[in-house]
């Protein structure tokens, strides 16, 4: 720990220098002279500091170092390079004429305050040649940034170095711990460059904010594994993510397909198009089957007087079977006569049992007497509840193992995906309305799957998920409700969510083809912070899992270091221990610090 009675200019003394500040240098890089003593060691990926007289205050900049880069004029003559051929070193000049040249991109300048402390500033002018830039640690970080301290969350070190990398993750309404709007966030790399991990991480940053609600779409019931605590043994690194969170005073909700009651009349025409069930009385997918569905849903409902609850019933079963033989009812979605004459032989010589259990399959998932059963809007409704002191933690499990025998595939899923994005943005929109921030987060995890970039991709319930998707990620931000998009392709995720981005986190994995474009445009090529990314190394090509390294590049407003909008990089804690500890995760829910007015 830093003391906090020694003055800043006294810790930056006491650093370790690693150059001086050369030419040419400008105010958005840094030409760093590194010095002998220094040139020898691993400098790429370190966080250094100088720190500059500007308006009669000292400034301090920071900033990681992307790039070094040897010279030597002499090698590079025409003369000695025959020499060096031949001989292979010249003595007189090899090695003791080199020069190490460093690059280094300002991400924060901190000036000191009136009042004390230190608040961000900018970098006005470029410091003199001579300079000295100096690697910092922890003790100069927790100098600077003493005042924020309670605000500080930690997911990794410094990449290649040892300080710990400072990033905040606010909740989206006002008060000491707001960022007084929410943000979307972006997280990508390829499977096994650790962004599963680092999403748990996230959702525990956000879940220190008792007033912030949290929901996880979870289409392969990763998150909800971590919450019901069935973790495999094969897993080398598990974030316990229930635990923590129940220390934290959170209320759990995992509610999988079977506890998730649907509601909506529509939804039973949809997931009934989708299953079996009129494909094996000969309709087709097409016109012919929506229609089908739609008319016998709504004379059901409206004639029949069906309850959407009982639908799953034999009683139910019995009624709609009557429907089906009525010539009447078939000419709505048949006009011609060997059309419906096809429709009713299947009818005749169907097995109505095995109708039944398809009907069955659809019907289940609107059934109310279910264990643990809750409707849609009863889940958004105590999610989002603006009056609760602790708001809880929700994870939606759509993963097809949860649904046991009820009808479930892809499009079903998005059906149902479909209407929980729908809840939500209704009562975003009321909220706004009432002049409240919903102070909301939404994890959807796959999300490429969900929001293609091709709109053609996929079937027409998936469609409609990218659209909603599309139209919240343009408007809910002002709603106070977030969302954080995990994906393992950015070229492959919608345009238009990628552009409403506002804090992205990229591992391993987008450093070529369509996916380094992508990047790129959405990041910008300035200076070589691109080409540091392209250096991280496979997770997976390290000898033995407790040195895997999962690096990570972040830009946008998550960390005090980023006000200058250049990109960060660090690699995440490779062990669970060190990141509970470091975060304070470890301690009960009393040994938690909440901020003033957070409550």
């Amino acid at each position: 720990m830093a003391d906090r009675e020694k003055p800043l200019s006294k810790i930056v003394e006491d650093m370790e220098r690693l150059g001086v500040i050369g030419s040419p240098s400008s105010t958005t890089e840094i030409v760093i002279d590194v010095l002998g003593t220094a040139a020898s060691r691993k400098l790429v990926g370190e966080l250094a500091l100088f720190h500059y007289p500007q308006d009669d205050r000292e400034h301090y900049a920071l900033g990681q170092i992307t790039e070094i880069q040897l010279r030597n004029i002499w090698h590079e003559d025409p003369t000695m390079r025959s020499l060096v051929r031949r001989h292979g070193r010249v003595d007189a000049v090899s090695a003791r004429q080199d020069t190490h040249l460093g690059r280094m991109g300002i991400s924060a300048v901190f000036a000191e305050g009136a009042g004390g402390g230190y608040e961000p500033s900018i970098l006005g002018t470029v410091p003199s040649t001579g300079t000295s830039v100096y690697i910092v640690n922890d003790e100069v970080l927790e100098g600077i940034l003493d005042r924020h301290r309670p605000q500080l969350f930690y997911l990794g070190q410094v990449y290649g170095s040892e300080p710990k990398m400072p990033l905040w993750f606010k909740h989206f309404d006002r008060g000491v711990n707001g960022a007084g709007e929410a943000y979307h966030l972006g997280l990508f790399g390829k499977t096994g460059a650790g962004k599963s991990v680092l999403a748990k991480m996230m959702v525990l940053a956000y879940a220190r904010h008792r007033e912030m609600a949290l929901l996880v779409l979870d289409p392969q019931g990763e998150f909800a594994q971590d919450m019901r605590r069935e973790a495999s043994k094969a897993e080398e690194f598990r974030v316990p993510v229930g635990e923590v969170l129940r220390r934290l005073g959170r209320e759990v909700q995992v509610i999988g397909v079977q506890q998730l009651v649907l509601d909506r009349w529509e939804l039973f025409e949809e997931i009934l198009a989708e299953s079996v069930f009129f494909r094996d009385l000969t309709v087709p997918h097409g016109e012919n089957r929506i229609t089908a569905c739609s008319v016998l849903a709504g004379d059901l409902e409206k004639k029949k007087k069906v309850k959407l609850r009982d639908v799953y019933s034999r009683e139910s079963f019995d009624i709609a079977w009557q429907l089906l033989k009525d010539e009447q009812f078939q000419s709505k979605f048949y006009r011609s006569a060997p059309s419906r004459d096809r429709f009713n032989a299947a009818i005749e010589g169907a097995d109505t049992d095995h109708f039944y259990g398809i009907w069955r399959s659809v019907g289940d998932l609107f059934r109310e007497d279910r264990r643990g059963a809750r409707k849609i809007e009863s889940v958004l409704g105590g999610l989002l509840a603006l009056d609760r002191r602790k708001r809880p933690v929700v994870v939606v499990d759509l993963s097809r193992q949860q649904a046991g025998k009820m009808s479930w595939n892809d499009e079903i899923q998005s059906l149902v995906i479909k209407r929980l994005l729908d809840g939500l943005t209704v009562a975003a929109e009321r909220s706004f309305q009432e002049r409240k921030s919903l102070n909301a987060l939404v994890v959807i995890d796959e999300a490429h799957r969900l929001a293609p970039r091709e709109v053609s991709a996929g079937g027409e319930a998936g469609r409609r998920v990218g659209k909603v998707l599309r139209d919240a990620a343009r408007t809910t931000r002002k709603y106070g409700l977030g969302w954080m998009f995990i994906s393992q392709t950015l070229a492959s995720l919608d345009s238009e969510i990628v552009q409403q981005l506002r804090i992205l986190f990229v591992g391993f994995g987008l450093g070529l083809g369509y996916e380094y474009d992508a990047l790129r445009r959405l990041v910008g090529s300035k200076g070589t912070a691109l080409d540091l990314y392209q250096s991280f190394r496979d997770p997976h090509s390290s000898f033995d899992t407790e040195h895997r390294q999962y690096s990570f590049m972040t830009t946008g407003p998550v960390s005090p270091l980023s006000s200058a909008g250049s990109p960060l990089f660090f690699n995440a804690f490779n062990s669970v221990d060190d990141f509970l500890r470091e975060n304070c995760l470890d301690e009960g829910e009393g040994q938690r610090q909440d901020s003033p007015g957070d409550e």
